[in-house]
């Protein structure tokens, strides 16, 4: 089983919390957070808003097609996204920080701009938004207490996200399929850090903390599950690990609703590379390399790679793109 890190331990004991958090993200790059601070009752609601949502009907869902946003925001249907060039058996709806579109937006700069918000939900807009806030403040005490950790200042990576953060959040519904056993393919998330939020008794993820070897990552009443994202893992030379995920369909009959918080930096921001103690940099593997996957340094180039690609029918519609390879890292 993978870890378990108890928050609250920060404030009690910092040192024997950080010396866990260091081990967890070398070791499995996985593990689950309690003693988070975020109220259940504000997990139980937003959980219940993603079932009202999947339980709408198809024209009030598709009043919020992602087809009709060029920021790559909205909802996705069945099918709509692709890893590894492979469909994901998912429904979706994308939602990042709510901004004004830049005008001539080229690249990267096309991901900022407003969300699109179901009629028949209007509660949804400030839960989530809500939402956004609790889980940037638990992910950004993460990183300060892991900057400190691995010998660096506290605030080391604060910078990065201290102007127009380009956080993610996805709420997610994996039916059952036979068919398809691909909820989501194989990949790490581009980002710097994932907490994920998954419905209790759910069953389908799995990281392999060895290759080809996947093991299941079952819920823990009350605990975020806590990934590593490439940054990170290009930020510490590889001594943070940023493990490759995926999720399996359920069994036919049976669905599955989860909500994956990615935390980003702005999207000119480049995350600063720390320069590691002796004993930490000598355990350190260097950053995984795939040709057909760079890790751009600049964050907003990685996530246009993962949008475009994962995307290819926003990316055609409205940016005239056809990518050459379907690799999303989401």
């Amino acid at each position: 089983m993978l870890p378990v890190l108890d928050l609250a331990l920060a404030d009690s004991d910092p040192d024997a919390f950080r010396a866990q958090l260091l081990s967890a993200g070398h070791e499995s790059g996985f593990f689950y957070l309690v003693g988070h601070g975020v109220p259940q009752v504000r997990i139980d609601h937003v959980l219940a808003l993603a079932r009202r949502f999947f339980g709408l009907d198809a024209d009030a869902k598709n009043e919020i097609s992602q087809l009709k946003s060029p920021h790559f925001r909205g909802y996705s249907r069945l099918g709509g996204e692709l890893t590894n060039g492979e469909v994901d058996w998912r429904e979706q709806i994308d939602i990042g920080p709510e901004r004004e579109v830049i005008d001539a937006a080229e690249g990267y700069w096309n991901l900022q701009g407003p969300n699109l918000w179901p009629s028949a939900l209007p509660e949804m807009k400030q839960a989530f938004e809500s939402w956004e806030h609790e889980l940037s403040e638990v992910g950004l005490r993460l990183l300060q207490h892991w900057a400190l950790a691995l010998g660096a200042s506290r605030d080391v990576f604060d910078a990065a996200f201290a102007h127009h953060p380009a956080t993610l959040m996805k709420v997610v519904r994996y039916p059952g399929n036979a068919a398809n056993p691909q909820g989501v393919g194989a990949h790490k998330d581009s980002g710097v850090l994932t907490l994920l939020l998954v419905e209790p008794d759910s069953k389908g993820l799995q990281v392999a903390l060895t290759p080809g070897e996947w093991i299941d990552v079952p819920p823990v009443e009350g605990a975020f599950i806590v990934n590593i994202g490439e940054l990170l893992e290009v930020a510490t030379h590889g001594y943070l690990r940023a493990t490759r995920h995926r999720v399996l369909a359920p069994t036919p009959g049976v669905d599955r609703v989860s909500i994956p918080f990615f935390l980003s930096p702005a999207l000119d921001a480049v995350i600063p590379v720390v320069a590691l103690p002796e004993d930490l940099a000598a355990l350190s593997r260097g950053v995984e390399a795939d040709p057909n996957n760079p890790i751009f340094a600049t964050y907003g180039e990685n996530a246009w790679k993962s949008r475009t690609r994962a995307h290819p029918d926003v990316a055609e519609l409205h940016h005239g793109i056809v990518p050459k390879g379907n690799t999303s890292a989401y």
